[in-house]
């Protein structure tokens, strides 16, 4: 059965509202909005004044994690200053999730990992709006509503843990622990796993905005300029085929322009971690694409 991808040529504040309400799933309890506040220095993470009026229609806190490598985001005093100065935490509460500490939840049947570490303000929320920017990604090829969900959702030991393929908790020997490519687009599939299972995949959407469709990713301070134009925005209930409607939408766009990300998702594999989390269950690759 095909999974419905909604899409909007249209990247503004109203037509971000209206792909969700499309979705016609009303988050529950406490709503957690899961975005990238971006690497400082980097400028192409979503715009504030673009995802505030659905923040605040959701009464949404804003959620994040730290990361596993040095910059401004790696600990929660310099994080919550790269918050403040991408002007986040003016539209709506924010949370650093792993700011008090961290847990671990289950991965069932995981190609790699068999917990995922996430940040224990996760406890705090009944459902989560995954709302990503869809981009390339140095890594992992390209950056969705997966990795979104599975990096981003991860603490920072969380996120070596992913990286490293089960290896390593610690992100000052994350590095020396790097696997196969393959083997870490399967942990990221199996992160999202220990997610969806824990909030329930009921309890979560899925909105990407493909636009600034640069080579690299919001946690790079000096991204590649984009070279192809804006495509819009794309939302689902299914992550699977939400990412798979992206990475398709390039590769079959016009744009003379979209060779660089084509090459940056292809050389990295990226659409693995797309396979990976169809083997999972956690979706279908196929889809159909409603217009708005």
């Amino acid at each position: 059965m095909k999974s419905k991808v909604y899409f909007t040529q249209n990247i503004d504040a109203d037509s971000l509202i209206k792909i969700y309400e499309a979705l016609g799933v009303n988050l529950k309890g406490k709503v957690g909005v899961k975005i990238s506040t971006g690497e400082a220095g980097g400028h192409y993470y979503l715009n504030p004044n673009l995802i505030e009026p659905l923040v605040t229609k959701l009464h949404g806190t804003i959620i994040e994690c730290c990361t596993a490598y040095p910059g401004k985001r790696n600990n929660p005093k310099n994080h919550w200053e790269t918050i403040k100065d991408h002007g986040f935490d003016k539209i709506a509460p924010v949370e650093i999730m792993d700011e008090k500490g961290e847990f671990a939840i289950p991965v069932t049947n995981g190609f790699h990992l068999d917990h995922d570490t996430v940040g224990i303000g996760l406890k705090n929320y009944d459902s989560i709006l995954m709302l990503s920017h869809f981009k390339g990604h140095a890594m992992g090829g390209f950056g969705g509503a997966l990795k979104n969900m599975s990096i981003g959702i991860a603490s920072s030991n969380g996120k070596a843990y992913i990286h490293s393929a089960g290896k390593s908790e610690d992100p000052n020997t994350l590095w020396n622990n790097l696997p196969a490519q393959d083997d870490f687009l399967e942990s990221m599939a199996d992160a999202c796993k220990g997610v969806i299972d824990y909030i329930g995949k009921d309890n979560i959407v899925y909105i990407s905005v493909a636009n600034n469709l640069s080579v690299d990713c919001d946690c790079d301070s000096n991204p590649h300029k984009p070279e192809m134009a804006d495509l819009g925005i794309f939302a689902s209930t299914d992550p699977v085929a939400l990412d798979q409607a992206c990475y398709d939408a390039v590769k079959n766009s016009n744009d003379s322009g979209k060779n660089a990300l084509i090459e940056r998702m292809d050389s990295r594999h990226a659409i693995h971690t797309v396979e990976t989390a169809n083997e999972h269950g956690l979706g279908s690759r196929e889809y159909e694409i409603v217009n708005l």
